[in-house]
């Protein structure tokens, strides 16, 4: 059976704060942990008013803290803006504290603009770096051997599962050439996500850390009691994503009906938004099972900013009740 997980983007709604939204965070992971959910991630985005989660490793500890069996990670870091070294002490302290339930996902883009950048005091080059990054911090967390002069500590020995992040077959030959678990971003930008599924599937070299390829995928889910409900949900992710094309990113609008979404970004937001499944609980039901049969996932990664908290939790029970 696919296991299910959840992407919380630990949105901050029109009307509330970012401390609501660390509030919610929390809640919908505990919910998320009765309900059966194999993970909870968190991602790092910077300069983005709808979005709280830009001190990811805090935030983990925070959501972390407050439950005590569902896997707790980052999906992802972005590594291109953070030293190895630094990236390791942080989640070998996660580790510490919880042992046995931290993931750290990798990703090669900033996560943010390049003015932002500057002001993360990282540079362009960076993610051409990525791999050569990625084996830095794979060593980091390797037990140490004599004579070494720098360690992780906390780091060096912990129980970290490391995946990487993509969007492209980039993320694809890197994660299959380390064989290391690869998630790709199909919520926001499918396009190449069945080359990129074929790619690391089909050029997998087994590790240390993983023996058999390994693939989640992103999938946007909005369940409502009704199909016609649901839909008036996922306009907030609309507005929100249509927000951001349009460079005025803020926070998480709530549903409008009967919404037109300006033509210059409409196409694209379409295109973005394809890999949804929005509608009632036969319609999600049917949806995942769909994307599951044609994409071969091993696991989902459930994402889904609704703009009503209770509706938000309401909607992951109807997408954890889809799965036989």
């Amino acid at each position: 059976m696919t296991k299910l997980s959840v992407l919380d983007l630990a949105p901050v709604v029109e009307g509330s704060t970012v401390r609501g939204a660390l509030q919610n965070s929390l809640d919908l992971a505990r919910h998320a942990e009765k309900l059966g959910y194999n993970r909870f991630w968190l991602a790092e985005h910077h300069n983005m008013p709808g979005i709280a989660s830009a001190a990811t490793a805090v935030v983990i500890a925070h959501v972390a803290a407050g439950t005590s069996t569902i896997r707790i990670g980052a999906g992802g870091i972005m590594l291109p803006n953070h030293a190895p070294l630094m990236v390791a002490e942080a989640f070998g302290t996660l580790a510490e504290l919880h042992p046995g339930r931290i993931d750290l996902g990798l990703g090669r883009a900033p996560g943010t603009d390049q003015a932002t950048m500057r002001a993360l005091r990282r540079y362009l080059g960076g993610a051409d770096t990525f791999p050569q990054d990625v084996m830095e911090l794979m060593n980091w967390f390797e037990p140490p051997v004599p004579g070494q002069t720098i360690q992780a500590v906390p780091g060096s020995g912990a129980d970290v599962a490391m995946w990487i992040l993509g969007s492209s077959t980039f993320g694809a030959q890197l994660a299959a050439h380390l064989g290391l678990p690869y998630a790709f971003a199909s919520h926001f930008a499918p396009g190449d996500m069945m080359d990129a599924i074929h790619v690391y599937r089909s050029n997998f070299t087994p590790s240390p850390r993983l023996q058999e390829p390994y693939v989640m995928l992103g999938l946007n889910v909005v369940a409502a009691e009704t199909d016609d409900d649901a839909k008036l949900q996922f306009t907030s992710i609309q507005q929100a994503f249509a927000n951001l094309r349009l460079g005025r990113p803020g926070k998480m609008p709530p549903p409008k009906a009967d919404l037109q979404l300006d033509p210059m970004v409409e196409h694209g937001i379409l295109q973005a938004l394809s890999c949804s499944v929005v509608g009632g609980p036969a319609k999600v039901k049917q949806g995942i099972a769909d994307f599951i049969a044609r994409t071969g996932a091993d696991e989902l990664m459930v994402t889904g900013s609704i703009w009503d908290h209770q509706k938000r939790k309401r909607s992951f029970e109807i997408a954890a009740a889809s799965i036989d």
